[in-house]
């Protein structure tokens, strides 16, 4: 994948007009409602949130980041080697102090209940108190209303433009907007390959699928996938519908109700994270396969699990590799 980013960037590059490969400081845009002027590229950069990590890497700027955090999976293996030689300040929440520390001239953040109103490393006025500007990926405000608390409520559907858009403005922020523009172009190639291959299949046209993230407990009701978010977004394009009808991103929904539509497909999370027992994809199948209630669902007698990336499930640069993995599954199962 590394040799054809490399190469896609390069393509895009040459494509692209003049003006279009250098950016022109004062550079002003509106970040989830914060209005932000840049007078020239930040030297440096602290991520919050892998999502931010994984993109400024990918725009080839890993030598301007000084420390990372929040970490749900491991790298892109593109990017391992680079990784180990930049400080991983924290697997979950860093502190506010650490990342002022690091005196970065800008954090970029996945999640806004990191860095936002009610941030829990802290506020946008906070860090800009101090002299530090912050830009929190548009997959995480645009549609999106974080004041609900916890993950948030979508007031719309995700679709992968705000990603795209993250790209952008981050690749104008420090000046490399060929990179940006070569970094999209393979990400929306990938998503046509995804659907035109699910579109090839002889599928039925009432699918059903829920996606589960995690549980606080394997004995109470499991985080599943609203209707608007990431997983809304590889349902919807490859003609699947959720039997979870939330706008909530990721709501609490008993595995009796779950069992009730039962579904044709359950997506399951796999993350190296483990802040809750089923966080590990092990005791997810256990679970599914060994709990009277589960156990007789058609997706559990039938094989039709599929296991994903969980930063997949978050409104991320990986949700399009998610919408592969999905449309790969599709390929190899049979609905009989």
């Amino acid at each position: 994948m590394k040799q054809t980013l490399i190469t896609a960037t390069l393509l895009a590059s040459a494509a692209l007009p003049l003006h279009a490969q250098e950016t022109t400081y004062p550079l002003n845009l509106t970040n989830c409602g914060v209005e932000m002027s840049f007078d020239t590229a930040p030297g440096s950069a602290v991520t919050i949130g892998q999502s931010a990590t994984e993109i400024l890497y990918s725009l080839g700027l890993a030598p301007k980041v000084s420390g990372t955090s929040v970490w749900f999976n491991p790298v892109l293996p593109e990017f391992a080697e680079v990784n180990e030689g930049i400080e991983r300040m924290a697997d979950n929440d860093p502190s506010f102090e650490s990342v002022v520390a690091k005196k970065p001239g800008l954090v970029a953040v996945q999640y806004e209940w990191h860095v936002g109103e009610s941030g829990i490393v802290g506020t946008r006025e906070m860090f800009r108190d101090v002299g530090v500007p912050t830009y929190i990926m548009p997959a995480d405000c645009d549609t999106k209303d974080n004041s609900t608390g916890g993950d948030g409520t979508r007031v719309g559907a995700f679709d992968t433009a705000s990603v795209y858009k993250g790209i952008r403005e981050l690749a104008a922020i420090f000046d490399v907007q060929s990179a940006g523009e070569g970094l999209v172009a393979e990400l929306e190639a990938s998503e046509r390959d995804a659907i035109a291959r699910a579109e090839g299949l002889d599928l039925p046209g009432d699918l059903t699928a829920v996606f589960w993230f995690s549980s606080a407990d394997l004995e109470i009701d499991p985080y599943v996938a609203g209707r608007l978010g990431a997983p809304g977004y590889m349902m919807s394009n490859l003609g699947i519908e959720n039997i979870i009808e939330s706008d909530e991103e990721w709501p609490t929904v008993g595995w009796e109700s779950i069992a009730r539509a039962d579904p044709d497909i359950i997506v399951i999370a796999y993350m190296d994270r483990r802040r809750f027992p089923a966080d590990d994809v092990e005791k997810k199948l256990a679970f599914l396969r060994t709990d009277p209630v589960t156990s007789q669902m058609t997706a559990v007698q039938e094989r039709r699990i599929v296991q994903m990336d969980a930063h997949a499930m978050s409104a991320t640069m990986r949700s399009i590799y998610g919408l592969g993995t999905l449309s790969q599954a599709l390929s190899e199962m049979s609905f009989e």
